[in-house]
């Protein structure tokens, strides 16, 4: 796909209208008529802590489903089977620690290479796919930016005196702004990006056990492309795809397979796959402020580290007696950067802002321990040796 240059004015598209704004624009009036409308509209705004929690708590069972039983468990060993030849142990004990007795799953990618650092909890996250929830808001943006749909500062109307920006509607992951773009794009555009993205095809590299997930042929019935974009109805992504992509968010466009050697000659003998390249360089600045709003004063609050920036989207909503709790994210800490992908499977105990919060765990440990900084050494030491540590 060909990145389009986006600039207008207003535009008026399958109901959706949008009013470029220049660069120097500020909305403090709108962010609190953000807030009034969102009780009958939306029902999220941009919240305290407590807040964020609640309302996460409040979105996440589908219509008609309130007060049902959960049937999976929130807590468990999720390391039981679990084989870890080959991980990062540093990097497995980071995400062991954070995600503790919830039941879940921690996929940690080395973003310039597509490398699976490690895989906490291998049978979930190999399975057949879950329903992304809100984490698809991210491609859908990215979607909708390409097409020239909207720009960084347009604002998008969603009720008579409400309109948003596409950083505050990922910092509170507004659903109706995002089932607005995915009605101006059409079931089949987002179908197409999904798949160049990676929805739908496996994300790894000769990876035993690894499942597809799914992708509608079609619209979905109940909510149509409107959901689909603003809840992922009908889509089955693994943590694997989801890692991928976010990955390639982090490197500046590059989509590799993920491969997960696991002996030390696959490790020596390592070297990455491409299997795209995605033309979204310039796209990327204009949805990381968003992503990186969503952790600052959003959804994703419990990542929040102020001295490592961390870009991140949560996802919250319920599949088979399950409540399922996402959050996809990368650090931007220059050439050590990581991709770190968690989901989670319960009852109540279960909602995307958890997911963030045990992402920050992993990063912050991660940085207590100056890994980070051996990291760049290390790739400082292949450089003078003539290696390119894969990037």
């Amino acid at each position: 796909m060909q990145f389009k240059g986006i600039f207008f004015a207003g535009l008026a598209l399958s109901g959706l209208i949008v009013f470029g704004l220049s660069a120097q624009s500020a909305d403090p009036p709108q962010a609190s008529k953000s807030k009034k409308s969102s009780k009958t509209t939306s029902k999220r705004s941009v919240p305290g802590a407590k807040a964020t929690a609640k309302t996460g708590v409040r979105r996440t069972v589908a219509k008609g489903t309130t007060g049902q039983t959960w049937t999976v468990r929130s807590f468990g060993d999720s390391t039981a089977g679990d084989v870890t030849e080959g991980e990062d142990l540093a990097v497995r004990e980071a995400a062991v620690q954070a995600l503790g007795p919830l039941n879940g799953s921690v996929v940690v990618v080395e973003p310039n290479s597509g490398r699976i650092l490690t895989m906490v909890n291998q049978k979930l996250a190999l399975a057949s796919g879950f329903i992304p929830c809100s984490t698809i808001k991210v491609p859908v943006a990215l979607a909708a930016l390409n097409e020239g749909i909207i720009s960084l500062h347009s604002k998008v109307r969603l009720g008579k005196q409400w309109y948003m920006s596409l950083t505050d509607a990922l910092a509170i992951s507004n659903n109706v702004f995002f089932a607005r773009l995915g009605e101006a794009l059409g079931f089949e555009k987002v179908r197409e990006y999904a798949q160049t993205f990676g929805f739908g095809e496996k994300a790894g590299w000769n990876i035993p056990g690894e499942q597809l997930g799914t992708f509608p042929e079609v619209v979905p019935k109940y909510g149509g492309v409107g959901r689909l974009c603003s809840f992922g109805q009908e889509i089955a992504a693994t943590p694997l795809q989801q890692a991928a992509f976010v990955a390639a968010l982090a490197n500046g466009g590059t989509l590799y397979y993920l491969q997960y050697p696991r002996t030390q000659e696959e490790i020596e003998q390592f070297e990455p796959k491409i299997k795209r390249r995605l033309e979204i360089a310039p796209l990327i600045p204009l949805v990381s402020p968003g992503m990186q709003a969503a952790v600052k004063r959003g959804t994703a609050r419990r990542a929040y580290d102020p001295t490592d920036p961390i870009m991140g989207k949560t996802g919250t909503c319920s599949q088979d007696g399950a409540r399922m709790g996402w959050f996809t994210s990368y650090n931007d800490r220059d050439n050590t950067k990581l991709a770190v992908v968690v989901m989670l499977r319960g009852g109540r105990d279960v909602f995307g802002p958890r997911a963030a919060e045990v992402a920050g765990h992993v990063y912050k440990s991660l940085s207590d321990q100056n890994y980070f900084a051996a990291r760049r050494e290390t790739a400082s030491a292949g450089s003078l040796s003539g290696d390119n540590g894969g990037q």
